[in-house]
């Protein structure tokens, strides 16, 4: 039995580092699309296909959507027949839409647009069909229905897909039974009583009974399914704890009697359905929001609430217009009050009002004034001098417009924050163990304490790790202060679970604020412990370089530092992978690149404390400026 047990250990942690490979994941998302599509396609009501289908192209993207369009084209060429040519239509349609909009920018701003798409193709193929392809389409109630399903449907897949909200997951297992429930591989195993067997044994209460309500309503079997499923979850209640997956083998045989109808069919389904769910790590409690829980919710989703509706306010804010007139009035004003020419001068109306564009054109001489002045000296230096006043008032304008940017940014992050934090308090995560170990390695040419370049690593919440190196510009207390001030300020973001772009942008407002660009540059490192994989931030640093058995590449290059614009500017992203022994090298801008790139080209054969040594004589050869390096490698567990 302990051979056994290592045997099955061992396969478990092999299966799982395959799931961890990017290809294999890729393949069977793929994979898994396609089948939903063909399965969904089988959906019927009434004896007419449903748009399901549809609705999960519509919810995909890219590869995925091709590869479920391809399923549901195949399942409504097999299923439907004739009627078939009609949702062959709709599976076209969709994926074009899905491939234009899908994942886009104004899908995610307009979470209506692709469930309205969805009940549109649906509605507008279904009366081609009828008028020019002539093909027989459903009654008038069906077809509404069909329309109204394709939209409904499409939002139901959307937020399981983006939120995973527990009544979104239940009317999906409900619509994932009604179309199963038509899928009948051999006799007397049919997939949709599989599937309600295992909602009933793992599932939550409102799962199991929509997908008695699905099997009710695919009218598979003359024996009420809402009631056998409903009355074996109440069962369960019970202090029983061994042979619950036969309760919906035993409660459809007690149920089809008490009904007086006799249909064998379901039973084997149901008997199956009954030991996978045994099995199946699903959620078997209705998660509850009332309590401290719930009370928690609704005021994070209120503080919510008000900090949108501040940065809309501060959206709408409008500067106060500059009178420019008064400018070039105020300047001949000036020019003209004490000139000897004052008395008998009869242009001096005619020089207050000439036009404000004479604010733009700073080496205006007097020949290109437009009204002849016999002291056009006195009047340029004045206007020069209104000019000038003009620069610093929108200058000034554009300050604000950086401050009350920067403001609306952080009230933006905030919102978006605290309702990801609302959404996740009622969520029950499965905890599961890292796969790998982080190994960081610290190297610099002066002590913590006098060097500008400030270096953490720390955990984030969940699977995530973090490493930070944040160099302050220059050398000496300042660059200290500076580097040290940046990080601890990254650290307690990142660690309360802030995510990364928000934490990074909020630092670069707060530079902005302060009026002290380029202060910092900084490297970030978030490491996925349970695959492996990563993401290297950069804002204004240089280039790092991941060293591995395949040579070594270049990861990021310079750009500006933070602190700079609060809108224009943003931190570059690169994702690395150190599943395979990979070393990722990151250095200070004490160490010339082109010295850096050559040390980690030999860096194959050498030790973390060689390479960093060879690094750090590099740079003190370059200048007396700070040189750091940090290794991040990981181990499996």
């Amino acid at each position: 039995m302990e051979t056994l047990q290592s045997y099955v250990s061992q396969g478990g942690k092999t299966l799982k580092k395959w799931l961890a490979e990017p290809k294999v994941l890729a393949g069977l998302g793929l994979l898994g699309a396609a089948l939903g599509g063909f399965c969904l396609s089988a959906a019927s009501l009434a004896g007419y296909a449903q748009p399901f289908a549809v609705a999960l192209v519509l919810v995909l993207s890219g590869w995925q959507a091709l590869a479920a369009a391809i399923g549901s084209y195949i399942g409504y060429f097999l299923f439907w027949g004739n009627y078939g040519r009609l949702c062959l239509g709709w599976s076209l349609a969709a994926l074009s839409m899905a491939l234009a909009f899908g994942g886009t920018v104004l899908a995610r701003q307009a979470p209506l647009l692709m469930p309205a798409l969805g009940s549109l193709i649906v509605a507008s193929i279904g009366t081609l069909g009828q008028a020019i392809w002539q093909i027989p389409g459903p009654p008038v109630p069906m077809y509404l229905l069909q329309v109204l399903l394709a939209g409904g449907c499409t939002c139901i897949f959307g937020l399981v897909r983006e939120k995973r909200t527990p009544i979104a997951m239940w009317l999906a297992w409900g619509v994932a039974v009604l179309a199963l429930a038509q899928i009948m591989p051999i006799p007397y195993l049919g997939l949709g009583y599989v599937a309600a067997g295992a909602l009933m044994v793992a599932g939550a209460f409102p799962g199991a009974a929509l997908a008695g309500l699905a099997l009710d309503l695919a009218r598979v079997t003359p024996v009420p399914m809402t009631a056998v499923l409903t009355a074996g979850y109440v069962v369960r209640f019970l202090p029983i704890k061994q042979g619950l997956f036969l309760l919906p083998g035993l409660m459809y045989v007690l149920l089809m009697s008490l009904w007086g109808q006799v249909d064998f069919y379901p039973l084997p389904g149901l008997v199956l359905g009954g030991i996978l769910g045994r099995f199946l790590p699903m959620v078997t409690a209705v998660p509850h929001r009332r309590g401290e829980t719930g009370v928690l919710q609704v005021r994070l989703e209120m503080v919510c609430g008000v900090l949108a509706q501040t940065e809309q306010l501060l959206s709408q804010a409008e500067d106060t217009p500059i009178d420019r007139e008064a400018l070039v009035a105020r300047a001949a004003e000036a020019a003209c009050r004490g000139c000897p020419c004052g008395r008998s001068c009869r242009d001096s109306k005619r020089i207050a009002q000439l036009p404000p564009v004479l604010l733009q054109k700073p080496l205006l001489s007097s020949q290109e004034l437009p009204v002849v002045c016999r002291k056009s000296g006195r009047f340029l230096a004045e206007l020069r001098r209104s000019q000038g006043q003009l620069r610093s008032i929108c200058a000034d304008r554009e300050r604000q417009r950086e401050y009350r940017g920067a403001v609306m940014q952080q009230y933006r992050f905030l919102e978006g924050y605290l309702q990801e934090l609302s959404d996740t308090l009622g969520r029950r995560r499965e905890v599961t163990p890292s796969l790998f170990r982080p190994v960081i390695s610290f190297y610099g040419n002066r002590p913590q304490g006098e060097n500008g370049d400030y270096c953490q690593e720390f955990p984030g919440i969940e699977d995530t790790y973090y490493v930070l190196l944040c160099d302050g510009m220059g050398t000496g207390a300042g660059a200290v202060g500076d580097g040290r001030t940046a990080g601890s300020m990254l650290k307690k973001l990142l660690s309360s679970g802030y995510p990364a772009e928000y934490a990074l942008r909020s630092l670069n407002s707060l530079l902005v604020l302060t009026d002290r660009p380029g202060a910092v540059t900084i490297d970030l490192v978030q490491l996925h412990l349970n695959t492996g994989k990563g993401t290297l931030y950069k804002w204004g640093a240089v280039p790092s370089y991941v060293v591995g058995s395949l040579g070594v590449r270049k990861v990021g290059s310079a750009t500006p530092p933070p602190g700079l614009s609060v809108t224009e500017i943003q931190e570059s992203r690169e994702e690395v992978s150190l599943r395979r022994g990979e070393s990722l090298v990151l250095v200070s801008d004490g160490i010339p690149e082109e010295d850096a790139q050559q040390c980690c080209a030999r860096g194959q054969s050498l030790t973390p404390p060689e390479l960093a040594t060879q690094l750090i004589s590099r740079g003190e050869q370059s200048g007396p400026d700070d040189a750091t390096v940090v290794i991040v490698r990981l181990e499996n567990r």
